[in-house]
């Protein structure tokens, strides 16, 4: 995945986001629908293909062919605009993967170190939680999913609120052609009625999906909105953009933990203190 990553970048002019470039993949690679659903083994909010592109953007990054803005932007260094075949790519992971066991031959020493001075230093941190921006979202993603079908909704009617639309309102259960509700978005003088479908979903959404939403919204409005804790696939992100046709805003699982932790719903970021004690100091003095 990691040669086909760069050859999308090339295509995609250099640069691009993480939706983009994931799309060009799976577009490159042929991917079908139902590739894109399979998930990780134990996890089942992530899927396969985006758990795989994520470790080869890594890598790709480490061996300095890209890098990242902090607005999720990847682009392609010189190194990696120079990569054109799969011994440049292999070499990247061969390096990266001789750092990998450098760092755990390093830190197996460490630990060995500090069980032989444990009682001499005192380590005191505060409660940590996941280790990486993917491991909070999954946990997110796991309390979403056990969340019942109209709590998720009243969820999405505060996000929507805390976004700037007015008259949010829930349908419930009216089984209203798979419309879950409808609010309005005022952008200067004009004002939108915007439909809304929110579904917790394991694995991806698929095109189908997209035009039943569609169909739902004919003669109705002329914006809707997806919101779900699953995936997209590339197949429903190109049906909710068709010329032609009533546009569909997509919102999925990542870029929904995100707005959470944007507005604060339900979601708090803390900065980690952690100090060392080191008892041989004092015995010094």
């Amino acid at each position: 995945m990691m040669l086909v990553t760069v050859e999308a970048l090339k295509d995609l002019g250099g640069s691009a986001t993480i939706q983009e470039l994931d799309e060009k993949v799976i577009e490159l690679e042929g991917v079908t629908e139902a590739e894109q659903a399979f998930t990780m083994p134990r996890d089942e909010n992530r899927t396969r293909v985006n758990y795989y592109l994520a470790w080869a953007r890594t890598y790709l990054k480490r061996g300095g062919a890209l890098n990242n803005s902090k607005r999720g932007v990847w682009a392609l260094t010189e190194t990696g605009s120079a990569i054109s075949d799969l011994s440049a790519t292999q070499a990247i992971y061969d390096q990266v993967t001789q750092e990998e066991r450098e760092r755990a031959r390093l830190k197996r020493l460490a630990a060995k170190k500090a069980d032989a001075e444990r009682g001499e230093e005192i380590e005191i941190m505060a409660e940590d939680g996941p280790a990486d921006e993917e491991d909070w979202k999954s946990a997110l993603l796991a309390v979403l999913g056990k969340m019942t079908p109209d709590g998720f909704e009243r969820l999405a009617q505060r996000l929507l609120r805390e976004a700037g639309f007015t008259k949010v309102e829930v349908r419930g259960k009216s089984g209203d052609g798979g419309i879950d509700g409808v609010g309005v978005l005022r952008v200067n003088l004009v004002s939108f009625q915007v439909y809304f479908q929110c579904k917790r979903w394991k694995g991806s959404v698929g095109s189908k999906e997209i035009r039943d939403f569609r169909g739902a919204l004919q003669g109705r409005a002329d914006k809707g909105l997806f919101i779900t804790t699953g995936h997209f696939t590339s197949q429903a992100s190109d049906e909710a953009t068709r010329d032609g046709a009533i546009a569909i805003d997509l919102i999925d699982g990542d870029r929904l933990c995100e707005l959470l932790k944007e507005n604060r719903l339900g979601v708090q970021t803390r900065m980690i203190e952690q100090m060392s004690i080191h008892t041989k100091w004092f015995n010094g003095i």
